[in-house]
């Protein structure tokens, strides 16, 4: 298959299949016209990678899932490194969200205080 197939069945742009593969995740053989061939079953390789970036892991994080990423990668029992990975990856995410709450806060305490009283809301009465 040439990369524009690999991108129409995955919903993948071929930059994306280039990227993942000079990350090592996917493997393309060069045709006599130097255009890059792949293999079908890169079609569900690439489906397990995004399947695993759709649910908040890097491409490196990606790298512990090389095994079974030509499986089922959805429905597989998970693997210790592959738990391992998702905590990890759990924690810098849940790091990121408090820090992000913290800016959030601030900002809106700073607004509170320097902002004016809001204008009472018209009645009902005033807007006909």
């Amino acid at each position: 298959m040439r990369i524009g197939a690999v991108a129409k069945a995955t919903g993948c742009t071929p930059r994306a299949l280039r990227h993942y593969e000079e990350h090592g995740l996917i493997a393309s053989a060069r045709a006599a016209n130097g255009y890059r061939e792949y293999d079908d079953a890169v079609v569900t390789r690439v489906r397990n990678i995004r399947h695993l970036l759709d649910a908040g892991l890097t491409l490196d994080d990606v790298r512990v899932f090389l095994p079974c990423l030509d499986g089922d990668v959805a429905s597989a029992p998970p693997s210790v490194a592959g738990l391992r990975v998702g905590r990890e990856r759990l924690a810098v995410l849940d790091a990121r969200i408090a820090a992000q709450v913290a800016v959030r806060d601030r900002l809106a305490a700073a607004l509170q205080a320097g902002a004016p009283p809001a204008a009472p809301a018209p009645s009902p009465a005033s807007l006909q």
